[in-house]
């Protein structure tokens, strides 16, 4: 298999585990983020608030943006940090090493996030803008769209990028942690089972999966806190709460203290489970079929 050919099974693969990340994961991902901005105190309060109000399909807010969106996030993910693992056995491994230390590992998996970066804080500033705006009369965006255009409208490419930033910093630690737990448990079914990876189960493969999501929560939690409540803020310019990343932390700590930092993790956590499962058995199970 040329590495031409092994680039585009991976991008293929990465595209269709992302969209199944945001159909599995979507409701999930809005009780966090209704959670984390402080809308409700619990879940239990958010679930049957949004059922209230707005009906099941508010769990599915913003959906559209994300199914694509996400879909080219993973796949650039997964590309970026298959072509890392390549780069770093190539030019930094010892000799006789056949595969990546844990460092290496996390490295690649960094890079992934880094690079992933540009695609991710757009498509998330506009998910937290529709998941978090009023219902009824008080609704301010109508779809992903009308939100685009108006964010542009009032605040240009400043307004799309917001929380660019924090987002580098959440996505380097989450998906070097992300990755690097995945492969420590695929290594380890490897070796003490005597298995090549294609031969791993699928049940094999949901579990290193969904062990590896809530690794990922886990270590990025904090920062994700921080970028949430940074996009969510619908008000442009001086308008604005916060102004950037710094001034969102500093009133985390004082109103809430330690805790607010934590504010939505169960959900995030429960979330991760299937999500994360999903997303690398597709990958892996994508990539067998594509041959």
């Amino acid at each position: 298999m040329s590495d031409l050919n092994s680039s585009v099974k991976e991008i293929i693969a990465g595209f269709a585990a992302g969209g199944v990340q945001v159909l599995v994961g979507q409701p999930f991902d809005l009780v966090k983020v209704r959670l984390q901005t402080g809308q409700f105190k619990t879940p239990l309060e958010t679930i049957t608030q949004t059922l209230k109000y707005e009906g099941p399909l508010a769990f599915y807010k913003g959906t559209l943006a994300p199914v694509f969106g996400v879909g080219a996030c993973v796949s650039v993910q997964f590309f970026a940090f298959m072509e890392a693992k390549r780069q770093l056995l190539q030019r930094f491994s010892a000799p006789g090493q056949k595969d990546l230390t844990l460092k290496q590992f996390y490295l690649a998996g960094a890079f992934a996030g880094i690079i992933n970066t540009p695609i991710t804080a757009p498509v998330e500033q506009i998910r937290i803008i529709l998941q978090t705006q009023p219902s009824g009369k008080e609704r301010i965006f109508n779809g992903p769209r009308d939100a685009l255009s108006k964010i542009y409208q009032s605040q240009g490419l400043k307004g799309i990028f917001r929380g660019l930033n924090i987002t580098f910093a959440r996505e380097a630690q989450a998906y070097g942690v992300w990755f690097l737990t995945y492969e420590f448990l695929i290594r380890n079914i490897m070796n003490f089972r005597g298995l090549k990876r294609n031969e791993i189960s699928t049940p094999e493969l949901l579990l290193c999966g969904a062990l590896a999501g809530d690794a990922l929560w886990l270590s990025s939690f904090p920062l994700d806190v921080i970028k949430s409540k940074l996009q969510s803020d619908y008000r442009f310019g001086k308008d604005s709460k916060f102004q950037n990343s710094r001034e969102v932390a500093s009133y985390i700590w004082k109103s809430e203290g330690f805790k607010g930092f934590w504010r939505g993790i169960g959900p995030a956590l429960v979330r991760a489970i299937p999500c994360s499962a999903a997303t690398f058995t597709t990958f892996e199970l994508t990539i067998r079929l594509l041959g």
